[in-house]
């Protein structure tokens, strides 16, 4: 699946796809960033390896606002969005092994019980 170029124009559409039930895995990079760019392979072989999830890539240069609204301060930064809610952010390049079972984690989550946590600590 070919990886999307995020921007604030198609942000909201993106992030709800699927009618709001898809899984949409978020990379933060910039041209400059060499982790970035050693990281880019990777992230485009799980993009081929996960026809379920929609991966996406924020240019941090060109999308500025984007990136200060998600207080992104290091790069490479991934942010796995899953049924409209931020369920992974961290900073750094993963192995693709890392990666892929980063991956099969959230495919496994139970976002019952994760809606259930966050109305718990909003009380």
């Amino acid at each position: 699946m070919a990886t999307i170029e995020l921007t604030t124009d198609n942000f909201k559409e993106t992030i709800g796809a699927k009618d709001g039930k898809g899984t949409v895995i978020v990379d933060f990079w910039a041209p400059w960033c060499a982790p970035c760019r050693g990281f880019a392979p990777t992230f485009e072989a799980a993009s081929e390896k996960h026809p379920d999830i929609s991966f996406a890539k924020v240019n941090t240069e060109e999308q500025q606002e984007l990136a200060g609204a998600f207080n992104i301060r290091s790069i490479p930064t991934l942010m796995v969005f899953r049924e409209q809610i931020i369920i992974y952010a961290e900073a750094g390049a993963l192995p693709a092994s890392a990666f892929d079972q980063l991956i099969d984690q959230v495919k496994a989550l139970d976002m019952d019980q994760v809606r259930a946590d966050i109305a718990a600590q909003a009380n």
